[in-house]
C-alpha cells in the first residue's frame, strides 16, 4: 500500500504543489510550516518567466500578498517538481487538471507510491467528470484524494484559522494525508472517505456564491439571501445523493461550511462574477477584468446539463446558468427562482427521485 511505503521510509515526505494561483500559493505557506517536522515542499507553475521571478524574489502581490518562505521550492520544470513526491496536489483549474495529469503520465518521474490529491473545485465540461474521476482514470493504480471547504487564502494567508475536509476512500490514507497537510491553531483536517460528497458539494457551492453575489448586487436583503442558502444547500443535497454522496457530507465542511463563507464573502471571486453580474456588466468583461478563473462558471453549466439528464430539479443553478450565458436576469427572476413556485411543504429527507 502507498501509504505505508510513505510511512515506513527514512528520507523526508516530499509534497508537490501543482499551480501557483491563490489557492496552490497559500497551500505552499500552510505546507511549508511542516518542513521541520520532516516536509519538503516544491510549488510548480507552468509560466517560467512568472516562476523564475518567485524563485529569486520570494514574494508577489497578486494573486494573493505574500511572502514565501526559503524552504520551498520553486520550479517551472513539471519532472522536478514530481520526482520522488510522496504526495501530489493538484491545485490547477478544473480545465487544466487533465492536461497536467496526462502530461505527468507520459513521464516516468512519478513515485510508484504517490498519492494524488485534487484541491481544485469544479467539474470538467462538457465530460461532466470530477477532478478525482479523471486523475483515476489517468493514473488507475493510484490513490487519489480531494481537499476542500471554506478556504478563503486571504483569511488564511492573514493568520485565521479554517477547518477543512481530506477525503479518500481508503481511511488510512485519509489519515496519512491528515497528518501531513494539517497545521496547528490554524487549517485544521477532518478525514472523510465520501471523496464524491466532498468534490461535488465543494463544487456545487461556487454556483451558489454566483447567485448570492448577484443577489447582494440587487440589495435584496439578508432575509432573501439565508432563503437563497437554504434552498441551494436543498439542491446540492438532491444533486449530491443522486451521484452517491452521504447527505452528511453535504452539511459538512466541504458543503454547508464552504457554502457560509463562499456565499457571504466578497473575497470569493464566484461572489464577485455574481455581484458585478448583478450591477450589468458582462461575463467576459468581469473575467477579462479578474484575470483568475472562477470554478463556479463551468460548474454552473457542467452541473445543470447532469442535472437535466437526471431529471433533477434545480431553479438556483438553472438561473445562474441563464445569467453566466448572457440572459438579462433581473430581480424578479430572482425571487421568482425562490418564491414562484409550488407550495409544499419544507422537508430535511432528501430523495434521490
Amino acid at each position: 500500500m502507498a501509504v505505508l511505503s510513505i510511512m515506513t521510509t527514512t528520507r523526508k515526505t516530499k509534497v508537490a504543489i501543482l499551480g501557483s494561483g491563490s489557492w496552490g500559493l497559500t497551500l505552499a505557506c500552510i505546507v511549508a510550516k511542516k518542513c521541520s517536522q520532516g516536509v519538503d515542499v516544491t510549488l510548480w507553475g507552468r509560466n517560467p518567466e512568472k516562476m523564475s521571478r518567485l524563485n529569486k524574489e520570494r514574494s508577489v502581490t497578486f494573486p494573493v500578498d505574500l511572502r514565501l518562505d526559503d524552504n520551498i521550492h520553486v520550479t517551472s520544470q513539471l519532472d522536478d517538481a514530481i520526482e520522488h513526491a510522496d504526495v501530489v496536489l493538484f491545485v490547477v483549474t478544473a480545465k487544466a487538471t487533465r492536461q497536467v495529469a496526462e502530461a505527468i503520465a507520459k513521464t516516468s518521474k512519478l513515485s510508484k507510491n504517490a498519492i494524488l490529491v485534487n484541491a481544485s473545485k469544479g467539474i470538467e465540461y462538457p465530460s461532466l467528470n470530477t477532478m478525482s474521476t479523471i486523475l483515476s482514470h489517468i493514473f488507475p493504480e493510484y490513490e487519489v484524494g480531494v481537499l476542500s471547504g471554506p478556504t478563503l487564502a486571504k483569511e488564511i494567508l492573514a493568520g485565521l484559522p479554517t477547518a477543512c475536509t481530506i477525503s479518500a476512500s481508503n481511511s488510512e490514507v485519509a489519515e496519512f494525508l491528515q497528518g501531513i497537510l494539517s497545521c496547528d491553531k490554524q487549517f485544521r483536517l477532518y478525514t472523510n472517505t465520501d471523496v464524491v460528497g466532498v468534490e461535488l458539494a465543494g463544487s456545487l457551492k461556487n454556483v451558489f456564491a454566483i447567485a448570492s453575489g448577484f443577489m447582494s448586487a440587487k440589495e435584496m436583503g439578508e432575509n432573501a439571501r439565508a432563503a437563497l442558502l437554504t434552498r441551494g444547500l436543498a439542491e446540492m443535497s438532491r444533486f449530491c445523493l443522486t451521484q452517491g454522496a452521504e447527505e452528511s457530507t453535504v452539511y459538512g465542511l466541504s458543503g454547508l461550511g464552504d457554502m457560509l463563507a463562499t456565499c457571504s464573502s466578497h473575497l470569493s471571486r464566484n461572489f464577485q462574477v455574481g455581484y458585478r453580474l448583478g450591477k450589468g456588466e458582462t461575463l467576459e468583461h468581469i473575467l477579462r477584468d479578474m484575470k483568475v478563473v472562477a470554478e463556479g462558471v463551468q460548474t454552473a453549466r457542467a452541473v445543470y446539463a447532469m442535472a437535466q439528464e437526471r431529471h433533477i430539479d434545480m431553479p438556483i443553478v438553472e438561473m445562474v446558468v441563464g445569467a453566466v450565458s448572457g440572459k438579462p436576469i433581473s430581480s424578479e427572476m430572482m425571487i421568482r427562482s425562490l418564491m414562484a413556485r409550488k407550495l409544499k411543504a419544507e422537508t430535511t429527507t432528501v430523495t434521490c427521485s
